[in-house]
């Protein structure tokens, strides 16, 4: 045997040596056991959420030495100091700027549960980044800083924990020790959030608890100490440890939205995704959406074998015992209790882009697996997260929170998001840059939708379809200019043609199937031509603006 072998087979003989009390058994079933919660920090900049954070992390012991020491004497709190902040903030631009920008999720665990944070951006600009990170969360955590009170952002971050149907949020009044451990100080803020609560009338937390904290020194994080006599009440980790975990909607209606159709081989066709809600074993009945077609479980795949039960949030592939077309972005449910397949709903909406919206405009929604072009038709109001009152606007700008009617392209299978926060939930995004504008809670769900297989198509199935009614559109222009209208149109789906040998047959064959038309000729100027109507003008923007004048690209009469 090689001399390293050897050595090898000593070290790893002398390392069981050490652990031989150890059961593995025994450790996976404690693990098994025990429960997990998902929790997440809010607030305004600068409040301590990854000091309190890691606070947590480090005298819980889940942390390394190692990272302990790469963070000694950095940050701003002294030499021979250890900033815990820097446990969580991992983005070089973070440690820079000594602020919280991206998401940063960490594990740790004690005797009782294993826990998940989600620590989050306090920065007005980064709210969105808030908004993804207390989406999955069971808990929130709003820090107020003692010295300053609640403020605009700390009543923005509990608006959207208590939007985004967050069931727990305890709010945590940090750096007591700056303001001598007093009681007053706690008490204002108890006294001022609560109030802010209950004026959010059914959107109110069902639970709610106020710990006084300091996240710097230790007070009341992990365990109570005697700096604040006054206060009887839980640590901040004893309430993590006693509030109860959420169960992922097992109990639930069953929805499982199609991410992927398996065909490997011939004899082998599975639908594969995450399940959103409930409980699914082979045999189960099952309907399929759109198609309202029943049909029941074969059998549930996984890497590991199959299942004889599987549930949220588990992600699986299902079979069935028929053969039905099922695609990507359908929808698989219980039969018994089917979402709902509408064209409209009302929806609370987190604008996140800094451009406002756009009535005139559509955007792409994602809901679960599938994408479809929307509208949003009305807004209902703004909601002014200094006083809660609902103001009318005609536009929401960047971090504005409001009701809105949206009305979509093809029908979708929602529920409400009060029953279900994956298929009452969707995002927006701009089909132009491809960012994400805005976040959205499905509040109440128009009629439903029956969809139609068989009727012949109208010029107004095609005009809802596409958000316009046909036309031609004549361009004399650079090129370049022309390349770039026609990509333009495109990404804001517009169902625009062309035709490379354009003929007047062509053409009316073509506005006839409700395409807008665009032919072109090279010329130095810029000028459009509809109909007898032709402008001028000198950019893409400019060219909109007049299509839209004459409801071209939005079908509106």
């Amino acid at each position: 045997m090689p001399p390293s072998e050897s050595v090898l087979k000593l070290d790893v003989e002398t390392q069981f040596e050490q652990v031989s009390g150890f059961s593995l058994s025994s450790f996976l079933a404690n693990e098994h056991a025990r429960d997990l919660l998902r929790f997440a920090t809010a607030g305004s900049v600068d409040d301590g959420k990854s000091t309190l954070i890691g606070r947590l992390l480090y005298d819980t012991q889940s942390v390394y030495e190692d990272q302990v020491r790469s963070i000694r004497g950095k940050g701003s709190t002294g030499l021979d100091s250890v900033d815990l902040a820097l446990l969580t903030d991992g983005l070089r631009a973070e440690r820079e700027q000594g602020i919280t920008i991206d998401v940063a999720y960490r594990y740790f665990s004690t005797a009782n549960r294993k826990f998940i944070i989600a620590d989050t951006p306090g920065h007005e600009q980064y709210t969105r980044n808030m908004a993804t990170g207390a989406s999955t969360a069971s808990l929130a955590i709003v820090l107020v800083d003692a010295r300053k009170g609640v403020l605009t952002q700390s009543r923005r971050h509990a608006c959207i924990t208590a939007l985004l149907g967050v069931p727990h949020i305890l709010v945590a009044v940090n750096k007591m020790d700056l303001v001598n451990y007093e009681k007053q100080a706690f008490d204002a803020i108890r006294a001022d959030f609560t109030a802010f609560f209950e004026e959010l009338g059914d959107m109110r937390p069902p639970h709610l608890y106020f710990v006084p904290v300091s996240a710097l020194v230790g007070d009341n994080v992990v365990r109570a100490t005697a700096t604040m006599p006054w206060y009887q009440g839980p640590s901040l980790l004893e309430v993590l440890e006693s509030v109860p975990a959420a169960e992922a909607g097992v109990a639930h209606p069953f929805r499982f939205p199609v991410q992927r159709v398996l065909r490997p081989n011939q004899d082998f066709r599975g639908f594969s995704g995450q399940i959103a809600a409930g409980t699914i074993r082979p045999g189960d009945p099952i309907m399929v959406l759109p198609s309202r077609r029943i049909s029941r479980v074969r059998s549930i795949v996984t890497f590991d074998g199959d299942l004889v039960q599987a549930q949220a949030p588990q992600s699986v592939t299902l079979t069935i015992t028929d053969e039905l077309d099922v695609s990507r972005g359908d929808l698989i449910v219980a039969p018994e209790f089917p979402a709902i397949t509408t064209k409209s709903f009302t929806a609370s909406l987190v604008w996140m882009d800094e451009k406002p919206l756009d009535l005139a405009r559509r955007y792409l929604l994602k809901h679960t697996s599938k994408t479809v072009q929307v509208q949003i038709t009305d807004i209902r109001y703004r909601l002014d997260v200094e006083t809660l009152e609902q103001d009318a606007a005609e536009t929401l700008k960047f971090n504005d929170i409001g009701l809105v009617e949206v009305q979509s392209v093809l029908p979708l299978f929602v529920d409400n998001y009060s029953t279900n926060r994956i298929t009452g939930s969707f995002v927006l995004i701009d089909p132009v840059t491809n960012l994400t504008v805005a976040a959205g809670m499905i509040r109440s769900i128009g009629v439903e939708t029956s969809v139609k297989t068989t009727n012949v198509v109208t010029e107004t199935d095609r005009r809802e379809r596409w958000g316009h009614s046909g036309a031609h559109i004549h361009l004399r222009s650079p090129i370049d200019f022309a390349d770039a209208v026609e990509r333009t149109l495109f990404l804001r789906g517009v169902f625009i043609v062309r035709p490379e040998f354009p003929s007047d047959e062509s053409i009316a064959v073509l506005i006839t199937g409700g395409a807008l038309v665009l032919t072109h000729a090279a010329s130095e100027d810029r000028t459009v031509r509809f109909g007898e109507r032709q402008a001028v003008v000198s950019d893409i923007d400019d060219l909109l603006r007049f299509l839209d004048a004459y409801a071209i690209t939005t079908g509106e009469k």
